[in-house]
């Protein structure tokens, strides 16, 4: 019995009229039999409570306070009205958590205030999750629905329901938003971003502002969101009911019409709506009854943009929505039509000039005479004929007012049909899940049919909700095989037939809507004479029109005013008739669906009804089907749907009325508790076992109670059986289940009394034992105390006899002191005064001294000055007289000078350099003659303009002399002789002011010609100025670099960190869309196959793969590029669309066009003149003797010179390889500076032209001595018979002397030869000379021509405004500067260029030279056999391994397949680390030996393509992605090691720097391996992280690493629902240690590198922080002090994890300082402000959300805990106000920190790799 537990100090339930429930507090124990309480209430007021002893009614019992605070209110243990109310405040108001579950009910509180739990973040953070793991949410919800229509396969539907402004519609838009995120769409059709644009658009014309809400849905709607067989989103369809069409035409005091009328009006001011004739909404009738027209924080003009955009999204085209605005602007316009009354009374008319009228037709398209008549008369139909009469004032106001709404009523469903059509897919669908939002009970102070319409509704849903639960009970006590009675609930049948049933209150509305004169006041005595003896229905006292319903949450009266009439909605049929031919098609077809005879049917009905068959057309209005019909046949519809469906709730909860952010009122939030069925769910459960507890948590919590010998027992149901029948007599109260212990009501709570009893028990002993220790800690000191007192008294009496002694002896030594003193004191003064007069005397004697030094000294200084000026003045007598020598000296050598320069004159160099200066002067005089030609011209123009007007003014005055001389006679003569002086006179006094404007504009003209050269003059000083403050710079800035040094290291750190991070993120997305590509091209595989008999196009399969499709590196750089040809071709190899994004490329072929077109013109001119010498060229005759002697020697001279070309062609070779190698050195080490490169490179490039020019020169003059000899050696072969007539022919000039013949035949060709090669150097000559005189000239044009463009640039410019003149200036600097860095790309491109061609040229060669010795060698070695035949045979001796494999071509394939593709790690157990890596390099290896760029390209390739099948097969297997990491990172290394590049070779061997490849650069296929590296080690991250984050949460929080540690605490109905998987899946931090040793010793066995592997567990111990610190964020059970224990202990352990695998200096433990924070945070003591100081000092990692959220979430688990104050969290607040931290509460679980794969060379070389034979690769061949 409940009076068992009412001793004193337990705390009670009383009710309150104000709080409605109040906590008491027992002050003595309750005895059966009495009839009142003592209590003490909460301020401390003590008060006597009446109880009913018969009825034994005593108050509620207050739950533990270790349970306020729950997340689910079946986990209290007494289940009732104040505990919930209780709970709720407490987790609304003190932790601000919304969301509270109430069995399969979720409870959200509108928060009034925006909160940050509905992030991406939050979204994924609840997907996966079982529901009754995290705290309370709608994303829980919306995720259990998911998980069970993919588990279960069957259709899902999410009741949202609550008041007006409780937050229904943002709960039902968070739950689709869930699916749309989670789930993803089937298709391309972004179907999910529709979805949720219909709420805008739902918003707009179906919500309005209240009272009680801002954005009230003035609707019901239901949304049912497809899914295929995949479950992603394919589709949606949306139903709606009852919407509020009389809000259209009347709102209440402080509300609003629908917003779209308030959105409309405030972008009236848009050009595209100006034909509406909108003003402000306060002009209107409709939309101002409310009086305030605007809600305060809420943009109507930018809502409607959004609307606009909505409709847009959903395939509402353009002109639609214009038509869609046209039909709510005319709505506007027809409720300002001023209606005037006849003065019968009986008739109205309309004014003729009404605007509104007028704009309302116009906008709809009718005529407004028709429409005017109709408004004021209607037509009456009888058997014989039509009467047409008209009507009252208050009749056709209503008329006006229904048309208006049945306007309205139209255009809304044919917007909901609309976004249906958009929502609509072809695609099959496979389940679904509906969302209903829906209003709930209402009562108001005036209720009416709307009202009784929402009820009836509620009572259906009530229905079904209870019913719901109850099954999920029955369910459960089935399943734990639990005795079933029938519990007793509340049946709200009867009430829903007194409102359906045959002759209910609908039944009779609807008769009484037929009866021609039925009226409301007939109807009510209808329902009182029908009803009044049922149970659910009331006739009011004073009132006899309205009635009573009895609902399940409460009494409603209802005012039967208006009921007759809203149930017919009448629209009168002339009206509808005239919208019907409406000349604008959307307002036509509002009226025109089947519905012609009955305009009023289910289009104007408040509802939208789907129904499988089309409606029968109703042959008049009499006949259609009234609004209740029509409620009710839909509301039956919708339950079906329901019924067969699992349905989830979501009740909302108004906390306020005021709208006021965090403030909850009692009487409200129970009202609505009431009303929703939160409080019948509570009293279903309590009928029954509310709590439930595991086995394992029961004994964990209350094994404290279990006997020392009953710990024995290892069964612990039976250990449960023997406690629970010890403590609890009656077998009622409990039972056990298969899984669970099941109590009754109070029954948790008695148990936590008999655990808090125990404890407290056990504290006394402990304080009692701790307490005596404590006495005898204090005898014991005070003991010693006394004793050490004494002693210290004894001390003290000793030490004062001996200080009284020690004072009379310090007396007589004082005196002796003092006495002395005073002898002292006046010795001293005596001696003072001594020293002073010795002072005074000596200072005297001293300054006279000084003075005479001081007269001394200036003397001195001035015979200085005068001994200097007469030196200085002896010099410059000795400087003149050498000048004077100097200037003698200097004529002497100047005239000296003058004669080499006068025969210098006389050379051609001379007058070169003369026309070079005349040519800049006459550049300059040609300037000064336009300048002046322009001045002259301009004053031409002034005098000619001047002359012109003075002729013309001539000619006028002689035409008025003459008319005058007509006019007046001779008489005139005199005065007209007057007027031509005067005339003169001012024609002077015209040239006079002519001349001096012509003096003023010439010297306005030189004043700006000076202001220009002082401006030239300052631009110079500037530049001085700039030269030196740059100067400045750079020695402030070399003192400033070491300062700087450090941070710029530390930002390009940073920097190479996000590029690497951001480039790691593109091959992750570019795998991504690799496998994307993969799936669809399998899906398309798959329905080819389906569609295999239809015919259609196949494709056929390739096995061809190149590198760049693989790599996604497209390169040109291995081809011979030319200038345009290439260009072109490199264009077309690209592809048009980037060639024609790539403006450079576009203006370089521009360039080169012209620059082609400019070198065709040159050539046809050089070609003309070629023409004209040949021309006038004559041909020579010579005699046949010298011809052939020619002849000859040219022969000669050939020969020798294309031997002494093949000698030097080796030489320019080897000169050329040690050029490009010093050039390459070069460029490496001052590769950071861009500029440098190309100047050296053209430095060694004209260093090189110098050297061969010298080098041509010597060979030239080689040759002639040995064409010489030749032809010496041939004139003695030839004979002697030439001899005499040499000598005959030959007169010497020193013929008296003896010459040797054979020299003089020598000297004579030698003579010869040395005149054809002069005459060739200076036709060479004269031709570069003409050349370079054509190239000047063309230089010259061009300048004159850049010249004058430039002049007439200046010209233009200074007609311009100054700032326009700076910008011009800016746009001609733009233009030169793109000119030069055309110019400048041209020229780096071209020196890349002739680098490539020469590397391709060196290639060609080398690979002849190969060819040429290896030919050589296979010759020799032929002819040595030849020799060798009748030889002894010798063997051969064998060859040393040189690391080099072979394999012919078409074994590449079978390398591929036993290497790669069918390799298992495990065969190559007991081999070296990284061995496919190594065969591979050494088969590229030879390859490369061998020159045979093909086979490289091609093994490389199809590696990478295996490697990534291999990948693709096994994409969940770590073993195998660990080893091909490994691999693919070895043989990077293996590319880079063996590059040739000395950075890469600092740590190689000799023997390993034979084994560098000699051909080929693979820097590219480097980057692809890299590339494909990062691709490996995300997977490998990935399936890590797939196999460690199913046991994080379970290991770090939820397992006991420290045994009896946590308590577990009471858990409700959501833990171990069905939404858990059946079995333990527990799991233990030993499971991550073990799973992390598989993942290290995997990794080192396979030899992947310790870097590698140190990020990895980086990578992993971030996961595990951010799952673990997410989940501590979102559960408040693991929010407690033990669970920060356990915590710092799990840590721990993951610490020394690291250090014994000497991964402590990866930064992993770094990345868990925001759990070990976390931890440290549940820990700490939360009370005092030093302690909130302490935690912000502490918890530096964690962000200012995540730390309140910590603190809201804590949770004491027993009763010796506190809870965390709301005081001390405002206080942390207050002092973190100061951090930026960001505004993300939950930690990006899916983040990765960027990989770098070091450089890690190896040890082995080459020829020490042993292949073992499992790998069946014996076609290799070692070389």
């Amino acid at each position: 019995a409940a009076f068992v537990l009412l001793f004193q100090y337990t705390r009670v339930w009383i009710p309150d009229p104000d709080d409605v429930w109040r906590s008491a507090e027992l002050t003595k124990d309750y005895k059966e039999g009495d009839k009142s309480l003592q209590l003490r209430l909460e301020d401390e007021t003590i008060q006597e409570y009446p109880i009913d002893v018969q009825n034994n009614q005593l108050p509620f019992l207050r739950n533990p306070d270790i349970l306020v605070g729950e997340n689910d209110l079946t986990a209290l243990s007494y289940l009732h009205e104040p505990a919930v109310l209780h709970n709720l405040k407490v987790r609304f108001l003190e932790s601000n958590h919304i969301y509270t579950y109430c069995g399969i009910v979720l409870v959200a509180i509108n928060p009034y205030d925006q909160l940050p739990i509905y992030g991406q973040d939050v979204i994924y953070a609840y997907s996966g999750q079982n529901m009754g793991d995290m705290d309370p949410h709608i994303f829980a919800v919306a995720e259990e629905a998911y998980k069970q229509m993919a588990r279960d396969e069957k259709n899902q539907s999410i009741i949202v329901s609550g008041e007006s402004g409780a937050g229904k519609t943002v709960s039902a838009k968070y739950a689709m938003r869930y699916f749309t995120t989670v789930s993803g769409s089937a298709s391309d059709t972004n179907i999910e971003e529709k979805v949720l644009a219909s709420s805008p658009i739902m918003e707009a014309i179906g919500n309005a502002k209240t009272t009680r809400n801002d954005n009230s849905s003035r609707f019901g709607k239901y949304i049912q969101i497809g899914f295929d067989k995949r479950y992603r989103i394919i589709g949606a369809n949306m139903r709606t009911y009852l919407l509020e069409k009389s809000r259209v035409v009347f709102q209440a005091d402080d509300e609003r019409n629908y917003h779209i009328f308030y959105q409309l009006c405030a972008a009236a001011s848009l050009p595209e709506f100006k034909e509406l004739a909108l003003t402000c909404a306060e002009d209107f009738f409709y939309t101002s009854q409310g009086g305030n027209t605007v809600i305060e924080g809420v943009d109507d003009a930018e809502d409607f943009e959004k609307t606009r955009q909505a409709f847009t999204l959903v395939g509402v085209r353009e002109s639609h929505q214009i038509s869609i605005f046209k039909i709510i602007a005319s709505i506007l316009h027809l409720g300002n039509v001023e209606i005037q009354a006849e003065r019968d009374g009986e008739s109205c008319r309309v004014s003729p000039e009404d605007e509104h009228l007028s704009d309302f037709c116009r906008l709809l398209g009718v005529e407004r005479s028709q429409m005017e008549h109709w408004l004021c008369h209607r037509k009456l139909v009888t058997t014989s004929e039509t009467y047409v009469k008209t009507m009252s004032l208050q009749q056709v106001v209503n008329a006006r007012d229904a048309l208006a709404k049945h306007i309205y009523a139209q255009l809304f469903h044919w917007i909901v049909e609309h976004v249906n059509k958009a929502l609509h897919t072809s695609l099959k669908q496979h389940s679904f899940i509906g969302v209903l939002d829906i209003y709930g009970f209402e009562t108001f102070e005036v209720n009416s049919f709307e009202q009784f319409c929402i009820n009836y509704a509620n009572e259906k849903l009530q229905q079904q909700f209870n019913s719901h639960v109850f099954k999920l009970e029955q369910e459960e006590y089935m399943k734990e095989q639990i005795p079933w009675t029938l519990i007793d609930f509340y049946d709200n049948q009867p009430c829903i037939d007194l409102i359906e049933a045959k002759l209910g209150i609908l039944d009779l509305l609807d008769e009484e809507c037929k009866v021609p004169k039925g009226t409301d006041q007939n109807w009510t005595q209808k329902l009182y004479d029908r009803h009044s003896g049922s149970q659910h229905f009331q006739k009011p006292r004073m009132s006899n029109k309205a009635f009573i319903v009895i609902h399940f949450a409460d009494k409603v009266e209802y005012l039967s005013d208006g009921f007759l009439e809203k149930n017919r909605d009448t629209v009168y049929e002339e009206q509808i008739n005239i919208l019907k031919a409406s000349k604008f098609p959307l307002v036509a077809d509002l009226f025109h669906d089947g519905k012609d005879s009955a305009p009023a049917t289910t289009t104007s009905s408040r509802i939208n009804i789907r129904s499988s068959r089309p409606a029968v057309k109703a042959s008049n209005k009499e006949h259609k089907k009234t609004v209740g019909y029509q409620f009710r046949s839909s509301l039956h519809l919708l339950m079906e749907t329901l019924n067969a469906t699992t349905p989830h709730y979501v009740r909302c909860i108004k906390p306020n009325d005021e709208k006021l952010p965090f403030h909850f009122n009692p009487k409200r939030a129970v009202q609505q508790l009431r009303a929703c069925g939160v409080l019948e769910t509570i009293r279903i459960s309590a009928a029954g076992y509310p709590s439930r507890w595991s086995y394992h948590d029961f004994f964990n919590r209350y094994r404290v109670l279990v006997k020392k010998r009953d710990l024995a027992n290892t069964d612990k149901k039976a250990m449960c059986r023997s406690v629970l029948e010890s403590l609890i007599k009656d077998p009622d109260k409990f039972q056990f289940g298969r899984t669970k212990i099941f109590f009754r009501a109070g029954q948790v709570a008695y148990l936590e009394k008999l655990r808090a009893d125990k404890f407290r028990a056990a504290t006394i002993m402990i304080q009692k034992t701790v307490r005596g220790w404590l006495q005898k800690v204090k005898y014991r000191r005070l003991k010693g105390a006394s004793l050490t007192l004494q002693r210290y008294c004894r001390g003290y009496l000793a030490r004062r006899l001996a200080e009284r002694l020690r004072r009379s002896r310090a007396a007589v030594v004082l005196q002796k002191q003092y006495r002395m003193q005073r002898a002292r004191r006046a010795y001293q003064r005596v001696r003072r005064a001594a020293g002073i007069i010795q002072a005074f005397a000596r200072g005297m004697f001293v300054r006279r001294i000084y003075h005479q030094v001081l007269r001394e000294h200036k003397a001195t200084v001035i015979q200085k000055h005068v001994r200097g000026w007469m030196a200085r003045r002896r010099f410059q007598r000795l400087r003149g007289a050498a000048i004077v020598i100097q200037c003698g000296f200097r004529r002497l050598k100047a005239k000296q000078e003058l004669k080499a320069l006068k025969i210098e004159a006389r050379s051609a160099e001379h007058l070169k350099r003369l026309n070079v200066g005349m040519e800049n002067k006459i550049v300059q005089l040609q300037r000064k003659i336009d300048d002046q030609n322009k001045e002259l011209k301009t004053l031409s123009e002034q005098l000619s303009t001047i002359t012109s007007t003075h002729d013309m003014e001539v000619e006028k005055l002689k035409k008025e002399l003459a008319c005058y001389q007509q006019n007046q006679g001779e008489d005139s003569g005199p005065q007209l002789q007057e007027e031509v002086e005067s005339l003169r006179t001012e024609l002077q006094r015209a040239h006079s002011e002519r001349k001096v404007l012509e003096d003023t504009h010439t010297r306005e003209k030189d004043e700006l010609r000076k202001r220009v050269a002082d401006l030239e003059q300052e631009n110079a000083l500037l530049k001085d100025e700039k030269e030196q403050l740059n100067n400045q710079i750079l020695c402030q800035s070399k003192d400033e670099f070491a300062q700087k040094s450090v941070k710029e290291n530390l930002v390009m750190k940073k920097e190479l960190e996000e590029e690497r991070s951001r480039h790691q993120n593109l091959v992750k997305e570019y795998s991504r869309l690799e496998q994307r590509y993969d799936n669809l091209r399998d899906e398309m595989t798959i329905l080819k196959a389906r569609r295999a008999q239809t015919p259609g196009h196949r494709r056929n399969p390739s096995n061809q793969s190149s590198l760049e499709s693989d790599s996604n590196y497209p390169s040109i750089s291995t081809s011979e590029v030319g200038d345009t040809e290439d260009t072109l071709q490199q264009v077309e190899e690209i592809g048009l669309e980037k060639a024609a994004m790539d403006m450079t490329v576009f203006l370089k072929l521009q360039k080169r066009v012209r620059e082609l077109e400019q070198e065709r013109k040159k050539l046809q001119v050089q070609l003309e003149k070629k023409e004209q010498q040949d021309g006038k060229r004559v041909p020579a005759e010579q005699p046949s003797n010298d011809s052939d002697l020619d002849q000859d020697a040219d022969l000669a001279y050939n020969s020798l010179k294309r031997q002494e070309l093949e000698s030097e062609n080796k030489k320019l070779k080897n000169e050329l390889n040690e050029l490009r190698k010093a050039v390459a050195d070069q460029a490496s080490e001052h590769s950071p500076a861009a500029g440098g490169t190309p100047d050296s490179y053209s430095l060694l490039l004209n260093q090189l032209r110098l050297a061969n020019e010298e080098l041509e020169v010597r060979k030239e003059e080689v040759l002639i001595l040995r064409t010489q000899i030749v032809s010496a050696d041939q004139r003695r072969l030839a004979g002697k018979g030439s001899e005499p007539n040499i000598n005959a022919r030959t007169s010497w000039p020193n013929s008296e002397k003896h010459v040797d013949q054979e020299d003089a035949i020598e000297a004579y060709h030698g003579v010869c030869q040395t005149n054809r090669l002069l005459e060739a150097q200076l036709q060479t000559q004269s031709r570069e000379h003409e050349e370079e005189v054509d190239n000047l000239k063309t230089q010259l044009e061009a300048l004159k021509e850049e010249m004058d463009r430039q002049q007439q640039t200046f010209c233009q410019t200074l007609l311009l405004s100054p700032e326009a003149q700076v910008e011009f200036g800016v746009q001609q600097e733009m233009s030169r500067l793109t000119n030069e860095n055309l110019d400048l790309k041209e020229l780096v491109e071209k020196l890349e260029k002739n680098e490539r061609k020469l590397k391709k040229q060196l290639k060609i060669c080398m690979k002849k030279v190969q060819d040429l010795e290896a030919a050589q060698a296979l010759a020799q070695s032929e002819r040595k056999r030849h020799e060798l035949n009748r030889q002894v045979t010798v063997q051969r001796k064998e060859k040393d391994f040189q690391g080099m494999l072979e394999y012919h071509k078409e074994d590449e394939a079978l390398l591929i397949r036993n290497l790669v593709t069918e390799l298992k790690p495990q065969a190559l157990a007991g081999a070296v680390p990284c061995l496919p890596a190594y065969i591979l390099y050494m088969c590229i290896r030879h390859a490369d030996y061998v020159n045979d760029d093909l086979k490289v390209h091609s093994l490389l390739t199809s590696t990478i393509n295996g490697i990534k099948k291999v990948l693709k097969k096994h994409n969940e297997d770590f073993e195998m992605t660990s080893f091909w990491l490994s691999n693919t990172c070895r043989l990077l290394h293996c590319l880079k090691q063996y590059s040739g590049d000395e950075g890469f070779m600092t740590q190689n061997s000799a023997k390993q720097n034979e084994h560098c490849l000699k051909n080929f650069d693979l820097t590219e296929y480097r980057q692809v391996l890299s590339d494909l590296s990062i691709q490996i080690y995300q997977q490998l991250i990935k399936i890590a992280e797939g196999l460690l984050q199913p046991m994080i949460v379970s290991a770090m929080l939820e397992n006991e690493s420290i045994q009896g540690l946590s308590g577990v605490k009471p858990t409700g109905y959501r833990k171990r629902t069905s939404s858990m998987p059946e079995g333990d899946n527990s799991y233990c931090l030993e499971a991550i240690i073990r799973q992390m040793n598989s993942f290290h010793a995997v990794m080192c066995d396979q030899g992947l590198d310790p870097e590698i592997i140190q990020q990895v567990f980086r990578q992993l111990f971030y996961m595990i922080n951010a799952v673990t610190l997410n989940n501590l964020l979102l559960r408040k059970d693991v929010c407690s002090w033990s669970t920060g224990m356990q915590l710092r202990y799990n840590i721990s352990q993951l610490e020394e994890w690291l250090r014994g695998r000497n991964l402590h200096q990866s930064g992993a433990v770094e990345t868990m300082e925001p759990l070990i924070q976390a931890a440290q945070l549940l820990q700490l003591k939360k009370k005092s402000p030093e302690d909130a100081e302490a935690i912000c000092s502490l918890c530096t990692a964690l962000s200012t959300q995540q730390i309140v959220k910590i603190l809201n979430l804590y949770t004491p688990l027993n009763e010796f805990e506190e809870r965390v104050t709301v005081a001390f969290i405002r206080t942390i607040q207050a002092q973190l106000q100061d951090r930026n931290d960001p505004q993300q509460l939950l930690l990006d679980f899916k983040h990765m920190f960027p990989v770098l794969f070091p450089f890690n060379p190896s040890s082995l070389t080459m020829d020490s790799i042993h292949i073992p034979a499992c790998l069946n690769l014996e076609f290799l061949n070692e070389v």
